[in-house]
């Protein structure tokens, strides 16, 4: 007899409101409260709050809810630096103290290590800078309603519609400096239409704005553009629909690190803030114990951000990274930097064929930073590398945790874990993980 299909009816959501209250903080750093026995995930609030909660998705494992009052408030809850916060999706932790926002991160990273690592993990102090004005990079949303009007800022919390922004907390100085003259500039053009989003980037030796458009702007569009960057003596990238990207005004971007000049175009990866960053890979270089005999393997290097700096210090690096212009500029950066020792190859290593000449050397030392889906496709093959050092570098703790097993399962022992500060008042965080050998750290 034939069966037919009938989709399930959707469970209406629970209008009435709930009091919650709220138990611990997850690793977003959403509030989780319990209604029978059933964890529920409210935004905006901290432990030990009792919260007034409308639910606004309800799973069979799960529910999630907005916060509608609170009836008490969390000793560690303070004003929101921000009078966007609640409309805004950029932050979800400015009403929680930075101090306790660093130890509910470590917090966290502690719990998720040690379900894989078993022994008590002692961790690393945090790597931390100022709490505002740290971002030196962001994408700036635009859109044009049809009466012609500008939409300019970041999407909001849990919506696709455009928070108009003219300063952010987070951002730098520089970057503030040019989003609030940026408006008026970009309202005046003939083809506003045609406007996609942009990228403020703070360099080290220039300020720049990326512009892409779905299609190619006007001649006067560009000179009215190009007038502004020279006014604020920013550099100026236009990525025009299919077009090649142009750089009309001003010098290329580059940051320093470790002595070394990393030059990077508008559409390359950079992490966000500067200061951790430098502490980053100082942190790393460190925990990798590099010595003049080394050969070091750098698996998703990106433009060379540990590997140039890590070129000055060993025999030789190689570095992989698995998008063609990015292990351009790496070597390139190499070789302006006069690191005539690293070399740099193109590989998928979310793959598990791991072909190239590269895979075949062997290395005493490796680092990998990988994205947030982590190394699962390259994991094994560190696992079996014999390498005496390995620092994992992550902006996910949990994948962190998951290819984790795989080192400690195949001989590796978790020497050292610290958490970086990397993205104040949001729930992201980055970590650092150093293995080795049992062996080796026994002996």
């Amino acid at each position: 007899m034939a069966r037919f299909f009938k989709p399930e009816k959707k469970k209406k959501v629970e209008q009435k409101h709930q009091l919650l209250t709220i138990e611990r903080l997850d690793h977003h750093g959403d509030g989780v409260g319990f209604l029978q026995k059933k964890p529920v995930f409210v935004p905006g609030t901290l432990p030990g709050e009792q919260a007034l909660v409308q639910l606004t998705e309800q799973k069979r494992q799960y529910a999630r809810g907005q916060l509608i009052k609170l009836d008490n408030q969390a000793a560690q809850r303070i004003e929101p630096g921000c009078p966007l916060y609640q409309q805004c999706g950029g932050c979800s932790l400015q009403h929680l103290d930075h101090q306790a926002q660093v130890a509910h991160k470590q917090q966290t990273l502690n719990e998720l290590m040690q379900k894989f690592a078993g022994d008590e993990i002692t961790l690393s102090t945090p790597i931390e800078d100022a709490a505002w004005h740290y971002r030196r990079r962001a994408r700036i949303s635009l859109q044009v309603d049809k009466k012609g009007a500008l939409a300019m800022g970041f999407r909001a919390r849990q919506r696709s519609a455009i928070i108009t922004v003219n300063q952010c907390p987070v951002l730098s100085a520089p970057l503030n400096r040019l989003l609030s003259s940026l408006r008026p500039c970009l309202e005046s053009l003939r083809g506003r239409r045609v406007l996609g989003h942009l990228d403020v980037i703070d360099a080290d030796n220039t300020s720049v704005v990326s512009l892409r458009t779905t299609k190619g702007l006007h001649n006067d569009d560009r000179h009215a553009l190009m007038a502004w960057a020279q006014t604020q003596d920013c550099t100026l990238y236009l990525y025009q629909g299919d077009m090649a990207p142009e750089r009309l005004v001003g010098p290329a971007p580059y940051y320093n690190m470790a002595g070394c000049q990393l030059a990077f175009a508008p559409s390359d990866f950079i992490q966000v803030n500067a200061k951790v960053n430098q502490e980053m890979v100082g942190q790393a270089l460190d925990w990798l114990a590099l010595e003049q005999d080394d050969r070091v393997l750098d698996l998703f290097c990106g433009l060379g951000n540990f590997s140039v700096p890590m070129a000055k210090r060993v025999k030789h690096v190689v570095g992989i990274e698995g998008v063609q212009a990015m292990v351009d500029q790496a070597a390139d950066n190499a070789a302006k930097n006069g690191c005539e020792n690293a070399e740099f190859y193109q590989a998928d290593l979310n793959s598990d064929a791991l072909m190239g000449e590269w895979a075949q050397q062997d290395f005493t030392k490796i680092l990998l930073d990988p994205a947030r889906a982590g190394a699962a496709g390259v994991i094994d093959f560190v696992a079996q590398s014999k390498a005496s050092h390995i620092v994992y570098v992550s902006c996910n703790p949990a994948t962190l945790a998951r290819d984790a097993r795989v080192l400690l399962d195949n001989g590796y022992q978790l020497v050292t874990l610290g958490m970086l500060d990397m993205f104040p008042q949001t729930g992201h965080m980055e970590s650092m993980a150093l293995f080795m050998p049992v062996t080796k750290r026994l002996a």
